[in-house]
């Protein structure tokens, strides 16, 4: 089965609206683990917009499933998972101000520098994933600089699944493929929802995770959070 991580950044976000403390993240992470969620997402940004660095020293205390931290790997984010050394560390390519991510690794271009990252990462016990598009040469990328896994950036497929599934999924497909072959572990996310999850699902055969927050903190509003987990964590069954 395909683990569900909850990226819980939504959760902050409005919290932050109010300035106090409502929602309360610590708790909402501890219920998502309670109503079935495999892990715990955050990507804390240097603007602490939502997820604050703060909330992630605290999480750390809590979390009991897997606990996936994301991020651009500047100086404050390499300090932050040496302090708390989550299970997973998740790179990505953002600038600063971006809103959310929306491109993967050039793993060719930054061989050098994703090379040293990883190194360090790797020194604190954590695994390594790196956020890549659904190009073979970037999950072979990946394997030379030393990730454990990629995450495919699912952004393209979810725009085109309701216009031609199959072709949608055809370069994730190729890519899970690759992955598999040369040892890498294969993850998922952006944009990933109710409708679109289980066809992603079944076409990559060796899915190891998926991350989600926006989708599935929308559906909770309407759905409530725990019901919300159990319909995600059936459509990876």
């Amino acid at each position: 089965m395909t683990r569900l991580s909850v990226n819980i950044n939504k959760i902050a976000t409005l919290r932050n609206a109010r300035g106090a403390n409502n929602p309360n993240v610590i708790q909402a992470a501890i219920d998502c683990e309670k109503f079935g969620a495999q892990g715990i997402t955050v990507h804390p940004r240097p603007d602490e917009r939502h997820i604050r660095y703060a909330d992630v020293v605290e999480l750390k205390k809590v979390v009991t499933t897997e606990f996936n931290i994301e991020g651009y790997p500047d100086e404050r984010y390499l300090k932050l998972v040496k302090e708390v050394k989550p299970a997973q560390a998740t790179l990505v390519p953002d600038k600063p101000d971006a809103i959310t991510s929306n491109a993967g690794w050039d793993t060719v271009k930054n061989e050098k520098f994703l090379k040293e990252i990883i190194n360090e990462l790797k020194s604190y016990g954590t695994r390594v994933s790196v956020f890549v598009d659904p190009e073979i040469k970037m999950v072979e990328g990946a394997k030379k600089v030393g990730a454990d896994r990629v995450e495919l950036y699912t952004e393209p497929y979810a725009a085109q699944f309701h216009k031609d599934k199959l072709k949608a999924v055809k370069p994730y497909v190729e890519a899970g493929k690759v992955a598999h072959q040369i040892g890498l572990g294969i993850n998922a996310g952006h944009d990933l929802d109710l409708n679109n999850l289980r066809f992603l699902k079944e076409s990559i055969p060796h899915l190891d995770e998926v991350s989600i927050g926006h989708a599935l903190i929308c559906d909770a509003l309407y759905l409530g959070l725990e019901n919300t987990i159990q319909l995600y964590l059936r459509e990876l069954m």
